[in-house]
């Protein structure tokens, strides 16, 4: 049987890239999915296309996940169309790099809201549910520069290692209801993001990782169906690092 049989997972920002490989392996494992996207309309079809060939009980549902009231609707709506929500993978980001000498308010804030206010919107409404059935995973993706820390990225790593330090808060007050919360720090993945880098930069970037590679999508999903099933009920409040050493 498979490991997240008949269970509904919600992955925001999951039309491309990391969030797309993890709904495609949720699915793999029996999950029904909704998943969100802001802009990416194009991608978020093919993606239902690609997984309902194998009828899997997939809907995608266009949303800005730093709005709040948005958040709240959307929720509901997905508890409408599936009956429940019984894992929640907040993984909607954007960057917005520069030094901070340079930085704009409002590349601060467009970060901070999409990549951690989003975080809130969706625990905060999802949580209602799981506590109702006394069960329920959350898995944040992060990044391993919210351990780290990185120049140029004032921004996007306050917004992850906020991630971090929220899912310990929410690891503690949502323990005795039996909701597990966890997060997954990936370090630097094969995605559009570094397929624009030269070789110069993906030589520098290969020198500091102890495995001598880039990631590929799949290997940070699969960390999430474990997180996700039921191997993973003794384990809240972690950072998992998928990053082939580059935190060390």
């Amino acid at each position: 049987m498979a490991k997240l049989e008949n269970k509904v997972a919600l992955v925001t920002g999951a039309a491309k890239g990391i969030g797309r490989a993890i709904v495609q392996s949720l699915a793999s494992e029996g999950a029904k999915i909704a998943f969100t996207y802001r802009t990416s309309q194009k991608e978020a079809d093919e993606l239902i296309e690609i997984l309902q060939k194998n009828n899997k009980n997939i809907k995608a549902y266009k949303s800005d996940a730093s709005s709040f009231n948005e958040t709240t609707s959307l929720v509901e709506q997905v508890v409408k169309d599936f009956g429940t929500i019984d894992i929640l993978v907040n993984n909607a980001g954007i960057t917005r790099d520069g030094l901070l000498l340079r930085m704009s308010e409002k590349d601060w804030d467009d970060v901070l809201s999409h990549n951690l206010k989003s975080v809130f919107n969706f625990t905060k409404s999802v949580t209602k549910i799981m506590i109702g059935h006394r069960s329920g995973k959350i898995i944040n993706i992060s990044s391993v520069v919210g351990i780290t820390g990185n120049a140029g990225q004032a921004n996007y790593v306050a917004s992850k290692a906020g991630m971090i330090g929220f899912t310990k808060a929410m690891a503690l007050e949502l323990g005795s209801r039996n909701i597990q919360v966890n997060t997954i720090a990936p370090g630097y993945i094969e995605t559009e993001m570094t397929e624009k880098l030269n070789e110069k930069q993906k030589e520098l970037i290969l020198g500091s990782i102890p495995l001598r590679r880039i990631a590929m999508p799949d290997e940070v999903a699969k960390a999430v169906v474990f997180l996700a099933s039921s191997d993973a009920n003794y384990i809240t409040g972690q950072t998992l690092a998928i990053d082939g050493g580059l935190g060390m």
